[in-house]
């Protein structure tokens, strides 16, 4: 599994993160996505790596600006892990 992050300018409210959060599932295969207008940041969790272009180009869509992205390996949290 892979947790990419993203930095996102523009989101000012929760329909905001909504927009995000839908323009990313109808881009990309993705297990979960989560976005916070505060923090102004969209995690996505992700069987495969996700193609970057592909990321920018649907959250531009939105009318949103992609500051960066960071991949990571995920790993799971919980009771015994």
């Amino acid at each position: 599994m892979i947790k990419t992050t993203l930095q996102i300018d523009g989101m000012a409210c929760g329909m905001c993160e909504s927009h995000v959060n839908d323009a990313v599932r109808n881009a990309c295969k993705v297990k979960k996505v989560t976005s916070s207008h505060k923090k102004g940041t969209c995690e996505i969790i992700s069987e495969e790596p996700l193609d970057e272009g592909t990321l920018r180009a649907a959250i531009s869509d939105t009318g949103y600006l992609v500051l960066g992205v960071t991949a990571e390996p995920y790993v799971k949290k919980g009771l015994f892990g």
